[in-house]
């Protein structure tokens, strides 16, 4: 048997284990890997625009995610698709908050609000979010990170390049590894600077946003070179653009095995959260490379 002793040649690499602190508790992470599952509850996401446009739908949808598995449920009420209207502050919270609080009410799952304006994140915190998921990493807002200290929530910061309601189609970096890494440990210092508690921050590397075909593949190659910033690492490959211009699926619904090799990749490379739509599917794939990883390294307590 492979010693692991060594990474080389190994199949999946030891995961940190940590606690994420939450606005109300917290969540272990890396003895199994938590699945995030999505609510959209916009009439223009990629994939799924509106199926989960009220308040009825969206509860059905939570409920169904969480019978099949996912740790976490992530609302959101804006798209940041290729080619997505920006949308105002009012009709992002008339969206999102009448579900926050209904999905509150009727799961038992920690829920976070995907967003990038304070103003939202204040209002779906008090109406039940614990997490916020903001893609921009504290650029678009700079009111964010004092909404999430104040509140104590956990944070997801995404690396992303552009502005709001320019996302896609940038120009390529020379190094995406390094634009990710420096993104990463400005949004650190932010974050410091608010009074965020490190252990309140997961990272997430963005793919999709800003990033070239080559560039998504490259950091879902070399995540562990990520895992080396010291923080837990949530993924979100599901039926990303990547994906159909791999194999040819330009309908998203029909990327469900791209997105299982994708998740699959990004497990065994250190993420402890995957963001997906297809929990179910994403649990088998999960349970699979968690138990080869279990294997070869022991359990460890989160710290």
């Amino acid at each position: 048997m492979t010693s692991p002793d060594t990474a080389t040649g190994l199949a999946v690499v030891a995961r940190q284990p940590y606690t994420w602190q939450l606005r109300r508790g917290g969540l272990t992470l890396g003895a199994t890997t938590r699945l995030m599952g999505i609510i959209n509850v916009t009439p223009d996401s990629f994939s799924d625009g509106g199926r989960y446009t009220t308040v009825e739908a969206a509860l059905a949808q939570a409920q169904r995610l969480v019978a099949e598995g996912a740790d976490i449920l992530d609302i959101g009420g804006e798209s940041t698709r290729p080619g997505a209207q920006t949308v105002d502050e009012a009709e992002e919270m008339a969206r999102v908050i009448p579900v926050i609080e209904a999905v509150a009410q009727a799961v038992d799952v920690p829920l976070s609000i995907d967003t990038y304006k304070a103003s939202v994140a204040e209002a779906a915190l008090a109406a039940g979010a614990v997490i916020v998921n903001d893609i921009s990493g504290f650029r678009f807002d700079d009111r964010m990170p004092e909404v999430i200290a104040r509140h104590g929530a956990g944070v997801v910061v995404m690396h992303s390049r552009g502005t709001p309601g320019a996302l896609h189609g940038l120009p390529p970096v020379a190094d995406i590894l390094a634009d990710v890494t420096a993104g990463f440990e400005h949004s650190l210092e932010v974050a410091r600077t608010a009074g965020i508690g490190l252990d309140s921050i997961v990272f997430d590397p963005g793919l999709g946003f800003g990033k070239t075909l080559e560039d998504n593949l490259l950091l879902l190659g070399t995540l562990p070179r990520l895992a080396a910033l010291g923080r837990p690492l949530l993924v979100g490959p599901s039926r990303k653009s990547f994906i159909g211009r791999v194999t040819g699926k330009a309908d998203p619904s029909d990327r469900l095995l791209g997105t299982a090799a994708s998740v699959a990749l990004a497990i065994a490379g250190g993420a402890h959260i995957v963001r997906v739509h297809d929990v179910a599917a994403m649990r088998e794939c999960a349970a699979l490379v968690d138990a080869v990883r279990n294997t070869v390294f022991p359990n460890s307590e989160p710290v």
